[in-house]
């Protein structure tokens, strides 16, 4: 997925965004930064996105994202465990209302065989709690990064239709169709 289809995907955020009035922070890791580069990509951003950190080294997961050094040292940083750590204190430290995280193994090299190059996990945090999700990307290093990103804005997307709809309908559960409206 190129710059083109990243904006694109940006631009349907912020649109679901700020129509919910909703704010966004991101955590990444492998991604180094191409979400947040999507998102800013957009005019408008500064109306829903509070920021962001890559944060690389567990060290930084750890000082600017709260990731405990048990989580780090029992699971790894590339983990489901560390990826829902991840996205929870972005969306503290930011104040924001959904934040996603990024960890993962770009590549080309770094991967085991329990951990493969390609490996990422993408957390979505929002009020309705934090989900995790496992991909595993079998591109070079750039096309792992930029397929991560845009799973990433995807994922940011359906919490905030989710989130949007909640909002419309408090106390009730809406059956959402691909538009993100509510279905009969």
């Amino acid at each position: 997925m190129g710059g083109r289809a990243l904006r694109t995907a940006a631009a349907r955020l912020q649109a679901a965004c700020l129509g919910a009035g909703l704010t966004v922070a991101t955590a990444e890791s492998c991604s180094g930064g191409l979400v947040g580069d999507a998102i800013t990509d957009v005019a408008g951003s500064s109306a829903y996105y509070l920021g962001g950190v890559v944060a690389y080294s567990d060290a930084v997961k750890a000082s600017a994202l709260g990731v405990a050094e048990e989580t780090l040292a029992e699971h790894g940083a590339v983990s489901a465990e560390t990826a829902r750590a991840m996205a929870e204190g972005a969306r503290a430290r930011f104040g924001a209302d959904l934040a996603v995280a990024v960890t993962g193994i770009a590549g080309p090299g770094g991967g085991t065989p329990t951990k493969p190059v390609g490996l990422v996990y993408l957390a979505v945090s929002g009020p309705d709690g934090t989900a995790v999700e496992r991909r595993e990307w079998s591109g070079a290093r750039l096309a792992n990064k930029a397929a991560s990103a845009a799973a990433a804005l995807e994922l940011l997307h359906a919490a905030a239709v989710r989130a949007a709809a909640a909002r419309r309908y408090p106390g009730s559960d809406p059956i959402l169709g691909p538009d993100g409206q509510q279905q009969r």
